[in-house]
């Protein structure tokens, strides 16, 4: 059990058998009466938002929560499936879970995932991926304003801005965290 003292930005609680975490967090004294701790949580199965305050002497419960280093196998089309690295068990992930940021899954690539009470609730991809760059319009001659950019194509129909010195058959770095261009890794 925490209590409320030991409350902070990023804390995992269990509150009515549902994983929290604490979004934003407050400390407030008045002149008068005892102290209040005020949080903003998010449901991390749900996505749901609320207000709680804690007296310092109330009581939270801990998250069962786990962080497990696997391995993505494969996608069965309802699930992305993960092997775990010590047990070899295999992990299945839903698809809603991951959404938008599948498209820098990578076979064979080294993910956390946080389990509740056994079900994946959450995905860590690596920060950063290498991708090819199969479209892209050709960079203008003489084009060369300050942080200008292009549309490009990776070869997992991904499309993200890019400087215009890259070009179609380059290897791009991308940042999973954001969906943004890093740096060229290799020409063409």
């Amino acid at each position: 059990m925490y209590t409320s003292s030991d409350l902070r930005k990023g804390l995992k609680v269990e509150i009515d058998k549902q994983p929290w975490v604490v979004t934003e967090f407050d400390f407030c004294k008045p002149g008068k009466g005892q102290a209040l701790y005020r949080c903003k949580l998010k449901n991390m199965l749900t996505g749901a938002t609320m207000d709680k305050t804690y007296r310092p002497n109330d009581k939270i419960g801990k998250a069962a929560l786990e962080e497990r280093e696997c391995v993505f196998s494969y996608d069965d089309g309802t699930n992305y499936v993960f092997s775990d690295d010590k047990t070899y068990d295999e992990i299945y992930v839903s698809h809603r879970i991951l959404e938008e940021s599948a498209s820098f899954l990578l076979e064979n690539s080294k993910c956390k995932i946080l389990l509740f009470n056994q079900i994946p609730i959450d995905v860590t991809l690596p920060t950063f991926i290498e991708k090819v760059v199969v479209d892209t319009e050709p960079g203008v001659r003489g084009d060369t304003a300050t942080n200008v950019q292009k549309n490009a194509r990776l070869d997992n129909d991904y499309e993200l801005q890019v400087p215009l010195f890259v070009n179609t058959g380059d290897v791009v770095k991308i940042d999973t965290r954001t969906g943004e261009y890093m740096e060229r890794v290799s020409k063409a």
